[in-house]
């Protein structure tokens, strides 16, 4: 297993390359998971390519499933993570069959929601300014702390996290931080990764 706590969010139109072609490079680069969100895919489609890319990550690093509840569910993964809106529609048996829970949170409130309905972790952000969210305000540091210190549950840092801040992301208390655009177009997954373990954790 990964001592990284980088998790690779896919966005597979930022891609230089085809996308699994870029997929086996990043398994390779073994972060500490890799969330295959691909929202604009309808269900059927989503589903292919999540077999491909479960297939092709076998056992060496985690792939969380995305939107999906019944993908997911098909293709046998126990691992899902939702926006919290659609978080709420599931029943908590639905919920329950998921060993890894996550959903996307941008307030303190919201945190402790997601807690509340059995998300094993959460992401929260965005916390620094990024090009996936144009014009709108990052949230900052310390909204992030407070995120961290209102839930038991880890908290995974997301928007405009690179190497440079990865530090006051762990200071936060964040348990990691959540990378798109930098997997998708950087040169050498494996050398980015490892950018963000040469920081002290």
């Amino acid at each position: 297993m990964s001592t990284c706590d980088i998790i690779c969010v896919t966005h597979r139109t930022l891609c230089k390359e085809p996308f699994l072609q870029r997929m086996a490079g990043i398994i390779a680069a073994q972060p500490a998971a890799i969330l295959l969100r691909e929202k604009d895919l309808p269900p059927r489609d989503y589903q292919a390519l999540a077999q491909q890319v479960l297939e092709l990550a076998g056992d060496q690093v985690p792939v969380i499933l995305h939107s999906y509840p019944d993908v997911a569910l098909t293709l046998g993964c126990p691992r899902l993570h939702l926006p919290l809106p659609l978080l709420r529609t599931l029943s908590p048996q639905q919920r329950s069959a998921f060993q890894v829970l996550g959903a996307s949170c941008h307030s303190v409130d919201e945190a402790k929601e997601a807690q509340a309905l059995g998300c094993t972790y959460i992401t929260a952000g965005h916390v620094f300014e990024t090009s996936c969210k144009p014009g709108l305000a990052a949230r900052g540091l310390t909204f992030l702390q407070h995120v961290t210190q209102a839930v038991s549950i880890p908290v995974w840092a997301i928007g405009g996290v690179m190497p440079e801040n990865i530090s006051r992301v762990r200071s936060a208390g964040a348990a990691g931080g959540c990378v798109m655009s930098g997997f998708m177009a950087c040169d050498n997954p494996k050398t980015f990764v490892e950018a963000f373990s040469q920081i002290p954790m």
